[in-house]
């Protein structure tokens, strides 16, 4: 698969591209974008890998897999476009932010400025047939995703990894919490957000850390 990725990222994730596994998925994708609605747009499928480079990484926020309604999918995990209702677990992350940092709630759902600044905005899976939630995942994503997981806790130091929901933390076991900050609450849902995610603190546990480590606090 040719795909949109920056350099460092192609480095780094090259061997599981010449894996079998890859391969199959590959055409698994091709088949399932000529033959029904999925997101992200094809071009965007690498969005996340494309838009914040490896050595830049600062912070890790890991989802489940792309939003699954029209027009919602951009290729990071919990980023709508401008102009797009923000869905309700952003809402919540809103919410969270509100509480911990006390910055008002943003009108758009649209994450670059976090991206822009180290956030590596990750789903497990980066794609998803319209309206059928969890459709593509099994096919071969979740390999790749917790390669790049490992390439980061293996070859990085002092990253901020937010794993919210069992589904996230489960991708816990392939960072090493010694070199890594590693910060676990339940998903920002409205069926999870008010058993523990309002109120984690994640946020401002994160600037901490990154400021404890001689790096600049995330604008969030």
């Amino acid at each position: 698969m040719n795909v949109r990725i920056d350099e460092s990222w192609r480095r780094v994730l090259q061997p599981e591209f010449d894996k079998p596994y890859f391969e199959i998925l590959t055409s698994y994708v091709r088949r399932a974008y000529q033959t029904t609605t999925c997101y992200p747009p094809a071009r965007l499928i690498f969005h996340a890998f494309d838009a914040c480079p490896f050595d830049r990484v600062r912070v890790v926020i890991l989802g489940q897999d792309p939003y699954h309604e029209p027009n919602q999918a951009e290729g990071w995990a919990f980023s709508v476009p401008d102009g797009v209702r923000i869905p309700p677990s952003l809402e919540n992350i809103y919410k969270e932010q509100q509480r911990d940092l006390g910055i008002p709630i943003p009108s758009s759902g649209h994450l670059e400025r976090w991206v822009n600044q180290g956030v590596l905005l990750l789903n497990a899976t980066l794609t998803v047939e319209a309206h059928k939630a969890g459709s593509h995942q099994g096919k071969g994503w979740e390999e790749l995703t917790d390669a790049a997981i490992m390439a980061l806790s293996s070859q990085r130091e002092h990253i901020v990894f937010m794993l919210w929901g069992s589904y996230a933390q489960r991708k816990g076991q392939y960072i090493n919490r010694r070199r890594h900050l590693v910060l676990e609450a339940p998903h920002p849902s409205p069926l999870s957000a008010y058993r523990g995610f309002i109120g984690c603190g994640h946020f401002s546990a994160a600037n901490d850390y990154l400021v404890q480590h001689g790096q600049e606090p995330i604008n969030w």
